[in-house]
């Protein structure tokens, strides 16, 4: 069966019990996805601050990984690895210990009830899309642009101080 290149976004803005503070979940996610899924490659964890009611400052990274799950399956499986470390439904842009999501995969636009690929925030926002262009900037996801593209445009509509 023919694999599949998924990009993770990973965040955390609440300290986990076994793995500690947020950027130490991300780190023991990360090791997750390496044993669950073959682990390509992992970005640096950058902090970023809060949107939403999420409060706390935000740990963030992406990792690339090949897994055989087709989109929906892979869905489950992270939506699974988040219910292990405690996330429970919730309100939307709450605090949560662990938060995983499909940025993009090589099978190009995905779209379902539950589910689009790339995500439908990717080029707007920087937890997402800075940590994935640090490790696949050549990547195509949206209208063509490559995420080094995409980042480029998110940096140049930052307020200027």
């Amino acid at each position: 069966m023919d694999k599949n290149l998924y990009g993770i976004g990973i965040g955390s803005n609440r300290p986990h019990t076994t793995h500690g503070r947020p950027q130490a979940v991300v780190e023991a996610a990360i090791a997750r996805l390496a044993r669950d899924f073959d682990l390509f490659d992992a970005s640096p964890i950058l902090l970023n601050p809060a949107f939403g009611g999420a409060g706390r400052d935000f740990a963030n990274a992406a990792a690339l990984v090949e897994s055989e799950l087709e989109p929906e399956a892979m869905l489950a499986a992270l939506k699974f690895i988040e219910h292990e470390y405690g996330r429970r439904p919730g309100k939307a842009w709450g605090p949560r210990v662990l938060d995983l999501d499909i940025l993009a995969w090589d099978g190009g636009d995905y779209d379902s009830r539950t589910l689009t690929i790339p995500h439908a925030a990717l080029a707007n926002r920087e937890s997402a899309l800075f940590p994935l262009a640090q490790i696949a900037p050549d990547w195509r996801v949206a209208d063509g642009l490559a995420l080094r593209h995409l980042a480029a445009r998110l940096r140049a509509r930052r307020p200027k101080n």
